[in-house]
């Protein structure tokens, strides 16, 4: 096939070894496509191919631990893909020069070390650039900067981001550093990056206040800043970003109430997670214009007041299923100063689910939660939560909450998660808990609940701890029995009466019945045919005559059958 221009195998399960003598003929190729397969590119150091490609996409294909020496013949190249090749080499001094003309670079889930040092290349596109997933060290050059798309996180990177002032950069859309060393502030000036949709600066030592001037970004619709050290309250120039759907602040030193403006003009939001900072003051009713939202953490915070009754206004939690799986973003890059590509990515949250900390990306869209526990809310649980019949996880735990478990509680069938423990609740636990068939989670520990635990196969299935401190409680999985009629208040009383009227039927007597009749009808037949000799011959010629005739039948029916 030497006229050969595109080889496309991509994709597939092919495994097995390739060598350079498998392109030998190959002049004319421009484009190969190799990736998510299994194969292995066993190429002599000094192989010179003999075409030269336009793109090449090689992921998953192990061709390591160094560089292919190979691709430095490439003169012109406009996309590149050997992520997951199992390269653990630094960059080679010829590396950059070939990606002058890149539009697409995948370096990601390599071991890759080394530094960005002499990086003085100028890029001729603005290239996206995937380079997450290795181990590169130092700072962040400025000619990064001129990216549509950036991936550097899961590294070891470290120093500033002031490149992000540059004006290089107003072509950015995506950014994600997370899961670094980067420290310092966030620069001032962030006006020009009118482009830029996704940030996340997520797992660094950033310090200091979030700018103000970050309300000038008014296209991003993920903005992540978890596990960093901000200071100071949002900025209420957060409020011109109208186009976010995630905000991700958590364990940072955040303060201040939780602002009003939040929920009014941030309509569109549908993640919200404000846990481990210094948020105080009480919950204000505007979360209730959050329609979209659906995962909703405040918790570990300083926050006290009541829980506003109008949460009925949360659309999307009080609507059971979702229209998909996953949260995605679709945005548009510059591949130069008049081309623009479609793009897409989509969001992932971490939280705690089950008493454990767990990140979610391809179901995530499945997860709705709300999480205020930890904080000093009080007075009862309202009973309008109940109509948040798509709530996933609620955890209410560690607060002040008091009066009774509302009994509409089995509303929420879709229920995976419900934590109430820890706080000051009385009362019953009510019947209809029990009616929740997909509860896979519960811990109502350490309140002052009391009487016997309502008979339900998921309620007793679960450890005793889940009952623990409510010194009032009864009844399996607890060792502590109720007593009989005392202890029974009048609804159980009259359920088990009923129970009782209902076995009344299955008593000794009605075995005995049942043993006579089956004796009678057994020897009524039977006694006949051996006492009977005429009834017995009878019956005999009956079952003979039935033989012949089904033989017969079934014979015909072969016969039909065989013609046919």
């Amino acid at each position: 096939m030497s006229k050969l221009q595109t080889m496309d195998f991509g994709g597939n399960s092919l495994e097995g070894v390739i060598s350079g003598t498998h392109f030998s003929k190959l002049s004319k190729l421009q484009n190969l496509d190799l990736s998510s397969n299994l194969l292995v590119l066993d190429i002599h150091p000094d192989w010179i191919p003999p075409f030269q490609l336009v793109s090449i996409a090689l992921g998953s294909c192990k061709m390591g631990p160094d560089f292919p020496k190979w691709l430095q013949t490439q003169k012109k190249l406009y996309s590149l893909d050997i992520s997951d090749a199992g390269i653990s080499d630094i960059f080679p001094s010829w590396f950059w020069s070939l990606c002058r003309n890149v539009t697409f670079m995948n370096l990601a889930s390599n071991q890759i070390g080394g530094t960005f040092a002499n990086l003085t290349l100028e890029f001729s596109y603005f290239p996206e650039l995937h380079l997450s997933s290795n181990k590169l060290e130092g700072p962040i050059p400025s000619i990064l900067s001129k990216a549509s798309y950036l991936d550097l996180s899961y590294n070891k990177l470290s120093g500033s981001i002031s490149f992000l002032g540059s004006s290089a950069a107003f072509g950015l859309s995506f950014l994600d550093l997370s899961n670094n060393n980067v420290s310092g502030q966030v620069p001032d000036c962030l006006t020009h990056l009118e482009n830029l949709v996704m940030l996340d600066l997520s797992y660094n030592a950033l310090s200091g206040k979030i700018p103000t001037t970050m309300g000038s970004v008014f296209r991003i619709q993920t903005l992540k800043l978890r596990s960093n050290k901000f200071v100071g309250q949002l900025p209420s120039s957060l409020k011109n970003c109208t186009s976010l759907v995630v905000v991700d602040v958590v364990d940072n030193k955040l303060s201040g109430p939780i602002p009003k403006w939040l929920e009014v003009s941030l309509k569109n939001l549908v993640i919200l997670m404000l846990s481990s900072n210094h948020f105080s003051g009480g919950l204000p009713s505007q979360i209730c214009h959050l329609t979209h939202i659906q995962n909703l953490d405040f918790s570990m915070n300083i926050i006290s007041g009541s829980i506003p009754k109008c949460l009925t206004n949360l659309t999307t939690l009080a609507q059971k299923g979702n229209s998909s799986m996953k949260i995605s973003h679709f945005f548009e890059i510059s591949t130069d100063q008049h081309e623009f590509t479609r793009n897409d990515y989509e969001d992932d949250a971490t939280f705690i689910w089950k008493g454990g900390m767990k990140t979610y990306k391809n179901t995530l869209g499945l997860v709705k939660r709300i999480d205020p526990s930890s904080n000093k809310l009080t007075r009862e649980i309202p009973s309008e939560i109940t109509h948040l019949v798509g709530l996933v996880s609620l955890n209410l735990s560690r607060n002040q909450l008091t009066s009774q478990i509302t009994p509409e509680i089995g509303n929420l069938q879709s229920l995976d998660s419900l934590d109430l423990s820890r706080n000051h609740i009385d009362g019953r636990i009510p019947t209809s808990l029990a009616r929740i068939d997909r509860l896979g989670f519960l811990d109502l520990s350490y309140n002052n609940l009391s009487g016997k635990i309502p008979v339900g196969t998921q309620l007793q299935g679960f450890d005793p701890s889940v009952y623990g401190g409510n010194l009032q409680l009864c009844g399996p999985p607890l060792k502590k029995m109720c007593a009989d009629e005392e202890e029974r208040g009048p609804s159980e009383q009259t359920d088990f009466i009923n129970q009782e009227d209902k076995d009344e039927l299955i008593t000794l007597g009605f075995y005995i019945s049942m043993g006579l009749g089956f004796v009678a009808g057994f020897w009524g037949v039977c006694g006949t045919l051996i006492f009977s000799s005429s009834w017995r011959y009878a019956y005999l010629k009956f079952l003979n005559g039935l033989n012949d005739w089904l033989f017969v039948r079934i014979a015909l029916l072969k016969r039909q059958l065989k013609d046919a």
